[in-house]
């Protein structure tokens, strides 16, 4: 069911991926029928994840193009050459081979390595002669790097040998080959040129614009600190305050203190005194009472 809705309802073909994840999730040929429904739904992330899955399920590459397209969906080319260049790429052969070639050096373009996309291409499979899928293929995404890299003579050779090998139709490389015919290389040379500048006029715009709010951040951001700075400020003489309040609460609590000692002391000597005199007295009663006693 996925299979027949992948090309109608991509969509819809992943809802049924999905489902069928559910139930049996453990299953390797499930998680890449899923990664691959994601991939054409266009979700890069679940599809990326997916095939992930299934190649540490089942061993070996796996769809190592998908996934290395997966990650120019996700807006990440370098990952996509570094895909390329790892030790399962080197084991695929034939048409794997051919599609992990046209993904790398599409993502060479993304990065504008045009020059390095051309070669990326220029294998031994690479021939006119042939005819199928793969080689419309390969020979379309040859003349597109052409073209990027300003060969548009070139460019318009191979794209009538896509459209000679492209025996079911799945490219439309004769309608960009009819294009670049009527133009020549002149009118791609000026159509290219005229692109940039646009480009050019858009990007300083952009740039001035950005450099506009970048100051306008900037001094909002100044004036925050402003704000900030005056807040701790505030903090620091508010916490002065404090701590002078607190100091002089603590002198006052010790003058207390020490009034509240002073007077203990003096009621304590009072007793003392007054006991001593006491004694005094009590003494000189009793030597009275001797000499009475002597007397008689």
């Amino acid at each position: 069911m996925v299979a027949q809705l992948l090309d109608e309802d991509p969509e819809l073909a992943l809802e049924h991926a999905r489902a069928a994840r559910q139930r049996a999730g453990r299953i390797a040929v499930v998680r890449e029928t899923n990664g691959v429904a994601a991939y054409h739904a266009g979700e890069w992330a679940e599809a990326l994840s997916e095939l992930r899955t299934a190649r540490r399920m089942s061993g070996g590459a796996g769809l190592l193009a998908v996934m290395a397209d997966c990650e120019r969906g996700l807006g990440r080319p370098e990952r996509a050459i570094e895909l390329g260049r790892s030790d399962e790429a080197r084991l695929l052969k034939g048409d794997e081979a051919t599609e992990l070639r046209i993904v790398v050096a599409g993502a060479r373009m993304d990065l504008g390595q045009y020059d390095q996309a051309v070669v990326s291409l220029q294998t031994a499979e690479l021939d006119p002669a042939k005819t199928g899928s793969a080689s419309a293929r390969l020979f379309y995404a040859y003349a597109e790097a052409l073209l990027a890299a300003g060969r548009a003579a070139e460019s318009l050779t191979w794209f009538m040998n896509a459209a000679s090998a492209d025996t079911e139709g799945e490219t439309d490389a004769e309608d960009r080959a009819a294009d670049l015919a009527e133009g020549g290389s002149g009118k791609s040379e000026w159509t290219g040129a005229v692109a940039d500048g646009t480009e050019s006029d858009e990007d300083d715009e952009s740039d001035w614009t950005a450099a506009v709010n970048d100051g306008t951040e900037d001094d909002e951001d100044a004036d925050a600190e402003d704000d900030e700075d005056d807040f701790v400020e505030e903090d620091d003489f508010d916490d002065e305050d404090d701590d002078s309040d607190e100091v002089s609460d603590a002198d006052a609590s010790t003058d207390e203190s020490a009034t509240a000692d002073e007077a203990e002391k003096s009621d304590s000597a009072e007793p003392v005194a007054e006991s001593g005199e006491a004694s005094t007295a009590d003494t000189e009663a009793g030597d009275k009472a001797e000499d009475g006693d002597s007397k008689k």
